[in-house]
């Protein structure tokens, strides 16, 4: 409710005095559940299809339908996707934009400029800031039980999880043009989680990092696990993959495909990806 000024003539002070309208100086702003909800990002994608009530959701990105990507891509059909230009989400007249804060800052900005509340989520590094961005999504969106549900359950699989005795097994995350990643992603994350170690940050690596051919096998890692590297057409991104030494090294050790789907955003699917891995590392899967 807005509280509407008033001004009275004080005859003690002799002077007016500025007072708010008794019914709206102690009342609460009300805040209305945002009902049409755009997201711009994949992981914010993710989130608000997990805690949105029907109907709620207006439309996600159109990486959020690439199964390359994204671990909700099937259910992502369902929406309406949208390319996050300015143009096109202003006109769908939303209530309330969430975007990653590596968002095109022009159409953020815009938006903004236009008077489009957007929320902006940064990216996931570490698992505990997964069951974190589940709850703020349920407050923005105004679904908090649902939110909590998720975020509970999310914390004690993972406090299972860590609760099993290390591998002492290490594992390298080997991607096409040979980068990896290192200290501080949310790869690395996962790769605690399985109980193994990350030859990359072994090697002082933090982030996306190049990990020349050589270099990994100096690492000697346990497990190494390839990315979804498979593409339709041959391509010198692939170069890596191709080399005699790769394919002597891969042959004398455990390997496993974790698809991109699953290290890209933190959601209930990263504990899959760390699974995984702990499985490898136990010998159960993997070749």
């Amino acid at each position: 409710m807005m509280c509407m000024p008033h001004l009275f003539w004080s005859s003690k002070s002799g002077r007016f005095v500025l007072l708010a309208a008794v019914l709206g100086l102690f009342s609460t702003p009300a805040f209305s559940q945002p009902r049409r909800v755009v997201s711009l990002n994949v992981c914010t994608d993710q989130l608000a299809m997990l805690v949105a009530e029907p109907g709620q959701l207006l439309s996600v990105s159109h990486l959020a339908a690439d199964p390359a990507v994204s671990a909700l891509a099937e259910a992502a059909r369902a929406y309406r996707l949208n390319h996050g230009s300015a143009e096109e989400v202003f006109m769908m007249k939303p209530d309330l934009v969430l975007a990653g804060s590596y968002t095109t800052r022009s159409t953020v900005n815009l938006l903004r400029g236009l008077g489009v509340t957007v929320e902006e989520f940064p990216p996931a590094s570490s698992l505990d800031d997964i069951p974190r961005d589940i709850r703020r999504m349920g407050q923005v969106l105004q679904r908090e039980t649902q939110a909590e549900a998720l975020a509970s359950k999310f914390e004690a699989e993972l406090a299972a999880l860590e609760a099993l005795r290390p591998t002492g097994k290490s594992a390298a995350f080997y991607y096409a043009n040979s980068y990896t990643a290192g200290g501080g992603t949310l790869v690395d994350a996962i790769v605690a989680a399985a109980g193994m170690t990350n030859a990359a940050q072994r090697l002082g690596l933090s982030g996306t990092a190049y990990l020349p051919l050589e270099s990994l096998i100096l690492a000697g890692p346990d497990v190494v696990v390839l990315g979804g590297h498979a593409y339709e057409k041959p391509a010198l991104a692939q170069a890596n993959f191709a080399h005699p030494a790769f394919a002597d090294f891969i042959n004398s050790r455990r390997s496993v495909s974790v698809p991109p789907r699953m290290t890209i955003c933190g959601g209930p699917v990263t504990l899959e990806a760390a699974r995984i891995l702990r499985a490898v590392a136990e010998g159960d899967k993997g070749t």
